[in-house]
């Protein structure tokens, strides 16, 4: 069934497809029609799930926490300021090793206040323990859904598909809802191998000492290094039962390409129009957009840079007394294997549009400069 549906719903029809059964959530704007139309499918029975109504998104992820402990599939959406509230909790979740899938709507933090996009709110997160996938367009925010349920539950790793605020969340396109009975075949029910329940009684989440620690977090890390295979491995397997290709990064035109642009989220869809753009041009661009973030995909992101004589990461996003963060992430990824130059550009930070002119305009400024002379390249700056 094909429906014309805004991002947040497709992130809503992801959970409902999945068979969630546990939902629990706090409005926050750009998030709220997300759980909004979750709570009608509940109360209407479209979809067989108890939706716990909480007073804050503390509160949210720790009532996942206990469901997913009990053995329920579990979901919850947040964006910004309700994401950070849910800091804490979020190294309980993965350090219980609980593959909770919560949907993130990027909303720049404040102060200023605003509702706008950057990626500031999930980049805060990247070291909690969670995967994270970055999603260019409402039909891969559903799909998205429906495969990190998947790779959660298979290593017990929480996970966020996240997407920006109203250039995605709120805007309408045409999205494909697969079958339910394929999807069934594709995401079969969620069997953990240990629970809480008094027929098979266990401790959980209890003091643990130098002992013992120390291999907790080795066994995630290595859990997690195994991810971006099994990503892959997953979105062939989602390709041949709908059609559509789920993978760690999303490259366009790379084969010939000069200075490939890194890209992410909604920026990467407007990248491709400015490629098609400057190629028409005479310009050998391409576009590399990453899909997931945590873990990142070294060795893709390696194998499919080699080629290119510059890279030009965009970041719509900072870490404040460092540089961009995909850009670090990046640099980290090449170092030791590459000498390409990599240059770093700011742009449309608390949501200020990203268009193809932008994209023109960090080309232009990384063919004409043979070596990185800033760490930042400040993009669309009112000065």
């Amino acid at each position: 069934m094909k429906k014309v549906i805004m991002g947040n719903h497709a992130l809503s029809y992801g959970a409902m497809l999945a068979r969630v059964q546990v939902i629990s959530a706090y409005p926050i704007t750009p998030q709220t029609q997300v759980v909004e139309l979750l709570s009608e499918m509940c109360a209407s029975k479209v979809l067989d799930a108890q939706f716990i109504k909480v007073e804050s998104e503390h509160s949210a992820m720790a009532a996942l926490i206990g469901a997913s402990l009990a053995g329920a599939r579990t979901f919850t959406a947040t964006s910004a300021q309700g994401l950070a509230l849910m800091h804490e909790l979020l190294h309980w979740a993965s350090g219980a090793r609980l593959p909770i899938v919560m949907g993130n709507i990027n909303r720049a933090m404040a102060p200023g206040w605003s509702i706008w996009s950057d990626q500031n709110d999930s980049l805060s997160q990247r070291d909690t323990g969670w995967m994270q996938f970055y999603c260019a367009n409402n039909q891969e925010v559903l799909d998205s859904v429906i495969q990190a349920f998947k790779v959660a539950e298979r290593f017990y790793i929480p996970a966020m598909i996240i997407l920006d605020a109203f250039s995605l969340s709120h805007t309408y396109e045409v999205v494909d809802i697969p079958d339910q009975a394929l999807v069934d075949t594709y995401l079969p029910p969620f069997q953990p191998a240990f629970r809480l329940t008094p027929d098979d009684p266990h401790a959980f989440g209890g003091l643990t000492s130098p002992d013992h620690y120390f291999e907790l977090r080795y066994k995630l890390q290595k859990a997690m290094e195994k991810v971006p295979e099994a990503v892959e491995e997953t979105g062939r397997e989602y390709e041949k039962l709908f059609g559509r290709y789920l993978g760690t990064v999303d490259g366009y035109c790379l084969d010939d390409a000069d200075i490939i642009l890194v890209t992410s989220g909604t920026a990467g869809s407007t990248a491709r129009v400015a490629v098609d753009n400057l190629r028409k041009k005479g310009k050998a661009i391409g576009n590399l957009r990453i899909r997931l973030f945590r873990p990142f995909p070294f060795k893709i992101v390696r194998q499919l840079l080699r080629r290119a004589k510059k890279v030009a990461v965009v970041d719509r996003n900072i870490s404040y007394g460092h540089h961009g963060i995909f850009y670090q992430e990046i640099k980290s990824a090449l170092y030791g294997f590459s000498s390409i130059p990599v240059f770093g550009f700011i742009a449309g930070l608390g949501g200020r549009d990203i268009t193809p002119e932008t994209f023109e305009e960090i080309v232009d400024y990384t063919l004409s400069h043979e070596t990185v002379d800033s760490e930042i390249i400040w993009i669309g700056v009112k000065k």
